[in-house]
């Protein structure tokens, strides 16, 4: 039905699980969403703010974007927060795997936290005019818990790394 760099929509007939006839719209993307949520040894971390189109609102998440299907996801997310942020990180622990809208998109995102951190200048893309803010972790989740961060990734990536952080699963680290 529609078809473009980034997505594909198709329309299905099916049959419900009653048996009866049914139809499914499917979003189909044709990237990873990747998400970093980067650490410094003192407790701080790093938002992205941008008005978002589809929303009609600004949003701060953590640097996100999307990663090419058949690149390690890896190599996607240091693109993401160089280009984002211009930060470069030494340490790299994957964070969580999810499914985001599965009822009407197959979108899997793929989280990390960058420690050990080097900083340089930031590269957006052209069709990006980003924010970039540092601020305590415990500010940032605290976004989460007051409903000032709304998007899926970032709020899971940054409750996940809250708990990691409380259980020592991960330990602030320097480079």
């Amino acid at each position: 039905m529609y078809d473009n760099p980034w997505i594909a929509v198709t329309h299905r007939e099916v049959v419900n699980p009653a048996g009866g006839d049914g139809i499914y719209g499917v979003v189909h993307f044709k990237n990873l969403a990747i998400g970093i949520v980067p650490l410094d040894e003192e407790g701080n971390t790093w938002l992205v703010g941008q008005y978002r189109y589809t929303l009609g609102r600004y949003s701060w998440e953590i640097p996100e974007g999307g990663g090419p299907i058949g690149i390690p996801p890896l190599e996607s997310a240091k693109r993401e927060l160089l280009e984002e942020t211009g930060i470069e990180a030494g340490v790299w622990t994957e964070l969580l795997e999810m499914h985001l809208s599965n009822s009407v998109t197959d979108e899997s995102g793929i989280a990390f936290v960058a420690q050990g951190l080097r900083f340089g200048a930031a590269h957006p893309e052209e069709t990006e005019q980003l924010q970039v803010r540092r601020l305590p972790f415990s500010q940032a989740l605290e976004m989460v818990l007051t409903g000032e961060i709304t998007d899926a990734l970032s709020m899971a990536a940054l409750l996940k790394t809250n708990e990691w952080l409380r259980t020592g699963k991960i330990t602030l680290q320097s480079l």
